[in-house]
């Protein structure tokens, strides 16, 4: 199976200019993104010429050497391209065409910037360079539209031995579900748990190459069930196996294998951004995300008061209120909450009435009057709005934090454990109807956690947790009834407890994903979940093998609590800085934001808590800060050269600030460290360094701010921006989880050969 490159990841762009690839690709993974950016950097200099037609002799050189680094870059992407089809049958004929056009191009433009074929006299200094405009944005053009042609084809690559790894599990699956003796099921499960650390491999790879945060947040979902469901597979057969005329055994068995076989599917859907019989994906709809729609429309009024109907507006209304009764009709909402929510919709109705009552008579008559009425009326809707998503907010997180409370001593579970070796079928079902008492909380739970989670990847976690719940409690409901039956067998007990252990993961899970909720809700920007153990940030570097990951005790962490506190106030301010920011696209703002994140990450390690479990966690998470750093810095210097007044050389200046930070934030972490006192020194100053970094952003982004506030008005600060420029690939990447790239079938071989070129200093 094979996907298209508008269903994997292409480019999408339409240029006024004639320079955007072919239009209708979209580029969906970060690897041929970054891939393309330096390529897009260099035809950009070449292109900016038209600013200053004449150009001295010197400048003439300088554009002719990355002329030629552009042609040598595109040689050796070629050859590599070249290498893949022959490797790959099926695409060899579209991508030898593709790479056949990149060469053509290259060589059009070592052309068109080679002094010597202009054939102009010595002492004429000043000479009137690329004489056939058409050409070179003709060759600039084929240029990016066949290395994305080439790149896309690579990445199709990746993707059929992704669905090749999975069809390869799915038969070694059906091979174990048929199996009959121990030794038979012991080599085949062998052979299946190579396959499924392939797969892990590769999805995990792919996973942290997505761009869609939605789609992240689906395929570690997926991932996460596979690898959990892998030692349940393990002892569920082996217990059908020894207990083969055992119904419940059987039961327990088959649900094992049916959630695995739609993991699976999900991975390859994901993967193929395709659905089943062509359906299309059905977002989730919750609570937060309606208010927050039904907010800006409402607030939108002030700007166009024609732009929507009251209609429209009473609809959103009445579909937020409905949801709402997910809460009010819950029996595990308090009196309280449930009163206060009825009363905030109710209060929500009125405002809106009163609302539209005006917002009519301003459309008739638009007076001073009227004008200052409705901007009171926005303003009571929005309060309304927020005090509603608060009420729910409160209510959903405070019933979450009750049960996770009175469910972590894990008395059920217990008791199913003792009475199953005791063989008690009647006390196991008294406790299996708890169980499920406490799944039906649990699931309740997860159901109201969605609609207050904030963010679409939180909300996908919810439902992931909504079904690990779902499906577990009958699971071990069921294995619980084979040890009844069969209180002697170690493997039945073995069974349980796997089963029981997925439970008591999931729980602490949702700990961890309670504060995240509440952390969005508050404005902080904890970094994402990633509900997974492998490939975990820093468990397969080369480098650290010989080392093994740390804790902090509880005196070490009162040591760098100060740091952490630091560092946090300034994750606070540098979140308030880039909220400032109109553009929230900008590549500035989101290196800065991802930034923010990762050091709000290191400060709950210095509490404990968080994703960063060891020392060896928060290294790594250091490296990829200052890798985001130096990008950061070369936004700075892209900027640096539109700039024209003053503020230019502080810039520059700052930018090389950061570099040096970086740099030495980067030699720290990957410094070698013996012992407990090395490491905590390590670790103190990696903390110092990041904190460091932070105080310079925080620096930076309002001198950035001010000068993109001058071009917009007008002043001339900045160079004019190329036509093209607002059509040109996106750079920005999300930096709260760690960047790993796609490094099979030649895509970092690809990446290498254009990111080797010579940029071509400003004059």
């Amino acid at each position: 199976m094979a996907t298209s490159p508008c269903s994997s990841s292409g480019v999408s762009s339409s240029s006024s200019s004639g320079l955007g690839a072919d239009a209708g690709l979209e580029i969906r993974t970060r690897s041929v993104e970054q891939t393309l950016v330096p390529l897009v950097s260099q035809i950009t200099t070449l292109i900016n010429h038209k600013d200053k037609p004449k150009r001295s002799d010197k400048t003439l050189q300088a554009i002719q050497r990355v002329g030629q680094a552009v042609n040598l870059a595109v040689g050796r992407f070629v050859t590599v391209g070249e290498a893949i089809a022959n490797e790959n049958h099926e695409l060899k004929e579209e991508m030898s065409v593709a790479c056949i056009e990149a060469r053509r191009a290259g060589e059009t433009i070592a052309q068109l910037t080679d002094v010597a074929s202009l054939d102009h006299p010595e002492s004429d200094s000043h000479i009137t360079i690329f004489t056939d405009k058409t050409g070179v944005v003709k060759a600039a053009r084929l240029l990016l539209s066949s290395v994305t042609k080439v790149l896309v084809l690579a990445d199709r690559i990746v993707i059929k031995q992704i669905i090749t790894s999975r069809n390869k599990v799915l038969a070694t699956m059906e091979q174990l579900e048929k199996v009959s003796s121990f030794q038979e099921f012991v080599q085949i499960f062998s052979q299946f748990g190579n396959e499924m650390v392939e797969f892990a491999h590769l999805t995990g790879d792919r996973q942290n190459d997505l761009k869609d945060e939605k789609k992240k947040a689906r395929m570690a979902a997926s991932r996460a069930v596979l690898e959990k469901c892998t030692m349940m597979l393990l002892t569920a057969s082996k217990t059908c196996l020894r207990h083969p005329d055992c119904e419940s055994a059987r039961i327990n068995k088959d649900g094992v294998f049916h959630r695995m076989r739609l993991a699976l599917e999900q991975v390859i859907e994901i993967v193929t951004d395709s659905r089943p019989n062509g359906e299309s994906e059905m977002a989730p709809i919750s609570i937060y995300s309606g208010i927050k729609e039904f907010k800006n429309k409402v607030e939108g009024l002030r700007e166009n008061l024609y732009f929507l109907s009251k209609e429209n507006l009473s609809t959103m209304l009445e579909v937020i209120l409905e949801h709402t009764e997910d809460f009010t009709d819950s029996a595990y909402t308090s009196h309280e909450h449930r009163e206060h929510i009825l009363e905030l919709s109710k209060q929500a109705k009125m405002e809106l009435e009163q609302l539209v009552s005006v917002w009519m008579q301003a459309q008739n008559q638009k007076t001073k009057d009227l004008m200052e009425d409705l901007e009171v009326a926005i303003l009571k809707t929005c309060q309304c709005m927020n005090e509603l998503k608060r009420e729910v907010h409160n209510a959903a997180t405070s019933l979450a934090a009750d049960l996770l409370k009175y469910h972590t001593d894990h008395m059920v579970l217990k008791a199913l454990k003792i009475t199953g070796v005791e063989g008690n079928l009647e006390a196991v079902a008294e406790y299996t109807c708890k169980l499920s008492e406490q799944k039906e909380q649990l699931v309740e739970m997860c159901r109201l956690l969605r609609h207050v989670s904030g963010t679409e990847p939180l909300e996908i976690t919810c439902i992931h947790a909504e079904d690990t719940f779902q499906v577990t409690g009958p699971q071990i409901i069921s294995a619980a009834e084979t040890l009844a039956l069969h209180p002697s067998s170690k493997i039945a007990k073995e069974n349980l407890e796997v089963f029981c252990e997925a439970w008591e993961s999931q729980l602490s899970d949702m700990s961890l994903l309670l504060r995240e909720i509440n952390d969005v809700f508050e404005g902080r920007r904890g970094e994402k979940r990633v509900y997974l153990s492998l490939p975990r940030p820093g468990k397969h570097n080369a480098n650290l093998k010989a080392l093994k990951p740390v804790k902090l005790d509880s005196e070490e962490q009162a040591k760098i609590a100060k740091l952490g506190l630091e560092l946090h106030l300034l994750t606070s301010d540098v979140d308030s800085e880039t909220e400032k920011w109109e553009d929230q696209e900008n590549e500035i703002v989101q290196h800065g934001q991802g930034m923010s994140s990762m050091a709000y990450s290191m400060y709950l390690f210095t509490r404990g808590e968080g994703l960063l479990k060891t020392t060896q966690d928060l290294f790594h998470q250091a490296e990829i800060f200052a890798t985001e750093g130096t990008k950061l810095a070369s936004a700075l210097h892209a900027l640096s050269d539109q700039v024209r007044d003053d503020d230019k050389p502080l810039l520059l200046l700052e930018a090389e600030k950061l570099i040096t930070m970086c740099k030495q934030l980067q030699a720290t972490a990957k410094a070698s460290a013996q012992g407990k006192s090395a490491t905590f020194t390590k670790v103190d100053a990696c903390i110092l360094k990041t904190r460091n970094v932070m105080t310079l952003l925080c620096q930076l982004l309002p001198l950035c701010c001010k000068l993109l506030g001058k071009n917009k008005a007008g002043n001339g600060c900045l160079k004019p921006a190329p036509p093209w420029k607002e059509d040109r690939i996106r750079t920005g990447t999300n930096a709260r989880t760690p960047e790993r790239r796609v490094e099979t079938f030649g895509i970092k071989s690809l990446e290498n050969h254009v990111t080797n070129m010579t940029f071509l200093e400003s004059k």
